[in-house]
C-alpha cells in the first residue's frame, strides 16, 4: 500500500486550504484520475519514462519519473519556484520507438513454465483511435479519442491477423500465430535493443517474440502449425477435467486416455524449458515460402545454456512440406550464481527468410 499522504497525489479535497490558486502544482501519478487537474503529472519510479498523452480537462503536461526528480529538486531549492506550461508542437525526442510501456503484462506465465509468455507486443501507448458519437456536435461528442491499453494493442493484432487471413486462407489460427511470431522486430527502428520503461533493455517477458511486423509476417517462410488435437493433449496435461475440456472445445473427451502434451512440446513458435542438466524439446515446421528452399539454424544461446539443433539443416522440394528438428538444452558451467533466467534465440536462416524463435531458459 502506498503511504504517501493524499496530497501528494491530488487526491480529491486534499489541496483545500492550500494556496494554490493561479499557480501550476506537480501531483505524484497513481491515486487519481489522470484528467481531472490541471497540473505536472510526474510518474513513480515503478512507471520510468512512460507518459500518455491523455486529453486533459484542464492545462497539464506529463513528465517521466526523472524529469519529476529534477522539478522536486527545484521547487524544494527555490521559494520563488515559477513554471509555466506551454504548446510548441510536435516534436521527435530521443526516445526510441518501439518501446515497453510500464502498464505492458510481463511474463513469465505461472500457468504452464513451457511456453513463453507473451506472445507479442504491439502499438498500445496514446493511440488516436475511432470513439462512438453520442450526438451531432462534434466538440462535445467527438468521434476520435486517444486511447492506450490492450483495448488498443488487441485490434492492431486482430486486424494483422485478419488480414493474414484473407492472404492465406487455409492457414490456421497457430499457423497466423506462428507467422506473426517469427517475423517479429527484435529491435527499435533505430536499429538499437527495444527498451522497457526504465530504459533498460527490455527481456523476453516484456517483449514475448518482439514487436508485430505485418509485412514480413505475410511472408514467414516456415511455420509452426497445431492440430486441434494437440491443444486437448495440452489442456489435459494441465489438468483440466473432462467437463471443463468439453467447455473449451465442445468434444466429447476422456483425458485417462489421451496423449498428454506438456506445454514445452507443444509446437510453439518459441522455445520455454526449466533446466535441470538437459532438456530436448521437438518441433515441426511446415514450409510456406518457395518450393525448393533450405535452411541453417542460427543459435543465440541463452548464457549458461549450450543449445544443440539436429538436424542443423532443412531441405524442402516443395510448399507444404514438413520438417522435423530436435533441439536439446544442455546446462553448462557458466552459469551465473543466483541466475535464474536466461533468454536466447533460435533462427532457421535461408536464402530469402529468417524465422526466429526466442528461447527462455529457467534454472531449475
Amino acid at each position: 500500500m502506498n503511504k504517501k499522504p493524499l496530497s501528494e497525489f491530488c487526491g480529491k479535497g486534499s489541496l483545500v486550504g492550500m494556496n494554490v490558486k493561479g499557480k501550476v502544482v506537480l501531483c505524484d501519478r497513481g491515486l487519481v484520475d489522470r484528467l481531472d487537474i490541471a497540473l505536472i503529472l510526474a510518474n513513480g519510479e515503478q512507471d520510468g519514462f512512460s507518459t500518455l498523452a491523455d486529453p486533459h480537462v484542464l492545462p497539464a503536461t506529463h513528465v517521466s519519473y526523472a524529469a519529476g526528480q529534477k522539478i522536486k529538486a527545484y521547487i524544494k531549492a527555490n521559494k520563488q519556484a515559477r513554471a509555466t506550461i506551454l504548446f510548441k508542437g510536435t516534436t521527435l525526442g530521443d526516445r526510441t520507438a518501439p518501446a515497453v510501456t510500464s502498464f505492458s503484462s510481463r511474463g513469465p506465465t505461472m500457468v504452464c513454465r513451457g511456453i513463453l509468455k507473451p506472445d507479442i507486443m504491439g502499438p498500445g501507448v496514446s493511440i488516436l483511435a475511432a470513439w462512438p458519437s453520442r450526438g451531432t456536435n462534434k466538440m462535445k461528442n467527438p468521434r476520435f479519442n486517444i486511447e492506450s491499453g490492450t483495448s488498443m494493442s488487441c485490434p492492431h493484432l486482430s486486424g494483422i491477423a485478419a488480414l493474414l487471413k484473407h492472404s492465406h486462407p487455409t492457414w490456421s489460427p497457430a499457423a497466423i500465430k506462428s507467422a506473426i511470431m517469427t517475423t517479429a522486430d527484435i529491435q527499435s527502428r533505430r536499429g538499437t535493443t527495444i527498451i522497457d520503461q526504465d530504459d533498460q533493455p527490455a527481456d523476453l517477458f516484456a517483449i514475448g517474440a518482439g514487436h508485430v511486423n505485418p509485412l514480413k509476417a505475410d511472408d514467414p517462410g516456415l511455420i509452426y502449425d497445431i492440430h486441434p488435437a494437440e491443444y486437448i493433449g495440452y489442456l489435459c496435461s494441465l489438468g483440466y477435467t473432462n467437463k471443463q475440456v468439453w467447455i473449451i472445445t465442445r468434444m466429447s473427451i476422456k483425458c485417462k486416455t489421451q496423449r498428454k502434451i506438456p506445454g514445452g512440446q507443444l509446437n510453439y513458435p518459441s522455445l520455454s524449458v526449466t533446466l535441470g542438466r538437459s532438456q530436448t524439446l521437438i518441433r515441426t515446421v511446415t514450409n510456406v515460402g518457395q518450393g525448393n528452399s533450405s535452411y541453417y539454424v542460427k543459435i543465440t544461446p541463452p548464457i549458461g545454456v549450450r543449445v544443440a539443433v539436429k538436424p542443423s539443416e532443412l531441405h524442402f522440394t516443395k510448399v507444404g512440406q514438413n520438417a522435423k528438428y530436435a533441439v536439446t538444452f544442455i546446462r553448462t558451467n557458466e552459469t551465473r550464481l543466483h541466475q535464474q533466467f536466461a533468454q536466447g534465440y533460435l533462427l532457421w536462416v535461408s536464402a530469402k527468410h529468417s524465422v526466429r524463435s526466442p528461447i527462455s531458459v529457467q534454472f531449475g
